[in-house]
Parts: C-alpha cells; structure tokens; sequence
C-alpha cells in the first residue's frame, strides 16, 4: 500500500543513488567512465525529478541515477515510485546521504492513485527501508491518504451521511464514545446555523461527535468544516467555482485524519472530534439573504452571503466546544478564496488567539516541511461585519481582508479562555507536484500533530 519494502527482505533490490550536479562525476566514476558518457547521451545532469538507469551486463539495470534537490530530502525522490520500472530499490550510501525517515515518507506519498472508480494505471516501485521507519511513518501516510481519499471523493457518495460515518467508524475502530444530531434534532438541540445551511439539501444536516479519553485529562477538541457540496446556495456560484466543490470538506477531512493520529499515538488528553456535515443547496427552504439567524452562543448573525456558509456551521461547533471549556480547540475549513488570493494554493492561513501555540505550530511546520503562515487577527476589521439589525453580518460587503474577517467572525464564538486555532487551507492541488498528485491534498497535518505530539507528550 506504501510502496515500501522490508529491507531485511530486499537484498536483490536495485541499487538507487540520489545524486545532484556537484556529485554527479564523482558518482559516475564508481561505475566506469562509460557510465558518464551514459549519461551525457542522455542529457542527465542531475537535475532534481530527472532519473537514469544505469544498464547491467545482463540487460537488467544495475543502479538508477536520481536527480535530487539535497535541500528537499522529503520530496527528493517523491516523483519515482510512478515512473521507474516495477521493483525493489535501495538507497544506496555512495549517493547523497538522505534521511530515511523523510525518504521513505515521500516515496508513500508519491505512491499514491485514487482507485475507487477505476483501475491503478500501474504499481508503484517499491523502496527498501528499515522495520522502525516504516512503524514511524506509516500512520502519518495512512492519515494523509485518508485525507486525499475524502477529498476526492464525488459527492454523491460523500455526503452528509457518508462523512459522519467516516466519523462513526473512527469511533468504532477506537473505542471511543459517538452521537449525533440529525435534522430537525439540530434546531431541538440548539444548533440553528448548521440547521439552517443544510436544511436546503434532500439529505440531511447533522453534527457527528467522537469523544475519548478520561475526563481529568487536558480537553482537546478538533473541529473540521464538512460542507460536503457548496453550490453558493441562493447566492450561487458560477460554473466555474462550484466545480470542485465535493472539496469543501477538506477541513472535516482533515480534523478526521487528525484525530485518527491523536487516537493511534494514544496521546494523553480526552479528545472530542466534531464534523458539521452539510450540503449548501438550492431549494425552497433554502436559508435566504437578509435572515437573521440566533446563534448556538446567543449572538444575531444577519446573512449577508449564502456562500459564507462555512462560518456558519462552524461557529455553532465552536459555541459547543467553548461550552466544555477545553484547553484547546481546532478548526480547519477550506473558508476564503482571499486565504488563496494573499497565500496561493499551498500555504495555509492559521490565526490563533495565543502567540505561544501559533509559534509552536509554525516551528512544527518548519520541522516537517508542512508549510504554514500566520495570518494577524485584526480586530479593528470588526467594523467589516457590522449590521444594523443584528449582532453582525456572516460576511459583510467589504472585499478587504476576507480570510480575517472570517477568521475574527469564528473567534467571536471562543471563550477568550480557550487556546484556539483557524486554519482558513485549500486541500488541493490543481496540478502535478513531486509527492502530491493532482486532486485532494493534506496541509498542514503533519506540522498539527507534531505540535500536538510536543504539547501533550
């Protein structure tokens, strides 16, 4: 499934020499000068993504020649287990010294095809590496494939139901305690806005829980936004934008994937997961411009955009959580397109009330190659979302600064108390990336649990 193999079972694997343009002669020269005439004929110079295989007196290839970046030991080699031929490879010490750890975890990543609706193209090659890193890697490959498998998913078989039983089954595999909120039980029990975004669609809204741990241990709760389908609702997106919308639950996703690391780890807190699982449609009943919503914590939220949706589900996620005074809430929420407008695709926005916790996951990010950039919370931006008539706007009619405005529209509903975090991330990659293929994407998550890993060790 990772592409790996034990080494103690790869003694015939090929021999793989990660080499760049200032090791690339001296390389060459364990092989014979005909090797570097090789080559040359084939325009090698050691260029990072780039591979030779090195032919063998039987035909066969005695070693393959991997252009690598010795900067990016993580994704290095990330582009081979889908291009070199089917078989066992070893890293090989006369090449540049790679980390094995970061090199085994690449190789998984750029092993990975969506084969829920079709066939693989073809097998992954397979890299050689020791029993200890594949038990250190592996539950951090199996979180980020579930994130990918999630997001790609067609909404048709990932809906509201499907992705709270994504929930349910977390649960069930981990022993922890699970319930939810379905339909009109969401109005009886006091959560009017995850109500009213998803009241619209033929399948119904509902609020997934998992609770575990002792109830005297640190309170973690992390909360995913898990808009299965985003049409904009009565404020309807264009074609193009609603066309990659089954992604709108990448925040859900990625707070799943999350939990599925802290419950593996066996982390000493009492972890509470929640999932707000909608579809913003267009229907009848569809929640409309201009209403003013009461609040799970009690404020009048006036609906200025139905395509602000995501703020709306998650802000009576957060007034339950701040409820049980934790010590820390997440979220995570593909939120703004001005997150992607300031950052681009592969830098997500976090904002956090405490300095401390944003410094910890900044380093973590730097520590794992999981790029993340603090965005401030900029209260003066308030003014942004005022309303006449209610409490505040979900939007407001500003087009300035939409990813803080949002963030400090979620913030109004944390205990001041309460560490908190929100990271406004995209989940995707629109194209071919060495160890990210195109489609749904983890962001974040490695640099998250690393910190988490630190905080409650």
């Amino acid at each position: 499934m990772h592409a790996w193999v034990d080494a103690a079972d790869a003694a015939a694997a090929t021999p793989l020499l990660a080499v760049d343009k200032e090791n690339l002669d001296a390389v060459c020269a364990l092989f014979g000068a005909e090797v570097r005439r090789w080559c040359t004929a084939h325009a090698f110079a050691g260029e990072p993504g780039r591979f030779v295989l090195v032919p063998g007196k039987d035909g066969a290839p005695a070693a393959v020649l991997a252009g690598c970046d010795r900067r990016d030991a993580l994704f290095g080699l990330a582009t081979l287990p889908l291009r070199l031929p089917e078989a066992d490879y070893a890293l090989d010490p006369r090449g540049l010294i790679l980390d094995e750890t970061d090199a085994a975890l690449g190789w998984a990543l750029g092993s990975y095809q969506f084969t829920r609706y079709r066939k693989a193209p073809r097998k992954a090659a397979r890299l050689a590496i020791g029993a200890s890193t594949a038990k250190t890697v592996r539950p951090i490959v199996d979180a980020t494939f579930r994130v990918r498998d999630l997001v790609n998913t067609p909404t048709e078989d990932m809906g509201p139901e499907q992705l709270a039983g994504e929930v349910r089954d977390l649960a069930g595999r981990f022993g922890a305690s699970y319930r939810e909120w379905v339909g009109d039980e969401l109005l009886a029990s006091n959560f009017p806005t995850i109500h009213a975004v998803g009241r619209a669609s033929h399948r119904a809204p509902r609020l997934a829980e998992l609770t575990c741990g002792p109830a005297d241990a640190p309170h973690l709760v992390l909360i995913g936004k898990g808009v299965c389908f985003d049409t904009g609702g009565l404020d309807i997106k264009p074609a193009d934008g609603m066309r990659w919308m089954k992604k709108d639950m990448g925040g859900a996703a990625h707070a799943i994937a999350l939990a599925e690391l802290v419950l593996h780890a066996q982390l000493p807190v009492r972890l509470t997961l929640l999932v707000p699982a909608v579809e913003n449609a267009v229907g009848g009943n569809a929640y409309r411009p201009g209403e003013v919503i009461r609040t799970r914590g009690g404020l009048t939220v006036e609906v200025d955009n139905t395509d602000a949706e995501g703020r709306l589900v998650l802000c009576d996620a957060l007034a339950y959580a701040g409820e049980q005074k934790p010590d820390m809430i997440l979220d995570f929420a593909t939120l703004t397109g001005a997150a992607r407008v300031a950052l681009g695709p592969d830098l997500p926005a976090l904002f956090a009330n405490r300095d401390d916790v944003a410094d910890a996951l900044l380093a973590a990010a730097r520590e794992t190659s999981d790029p993340l950039w603090r965005l401030p919370l900029w209260r003066p931006y308030l003014a942004l979302l005022d309303s006449y008539i209610a409490d505040f706007t979900n939007a407001g009619g500003s087009r300035h600064a939409g990813a803080i405005t949002a963030a400090l529209y979620l913030e109004r509903f944390v205990p001041e108390a309460v560490s908190w975090c929100h990271l406004d991330v995209y989940l995707w990659n629109d194209g071919e990336k060495p160890g990210r293929p195109r489609g749904g994407e983890a962001q974040g998550l490695r640099a998250y649990f690393a910190m988490l890993r630190k905080r409650y060790a």
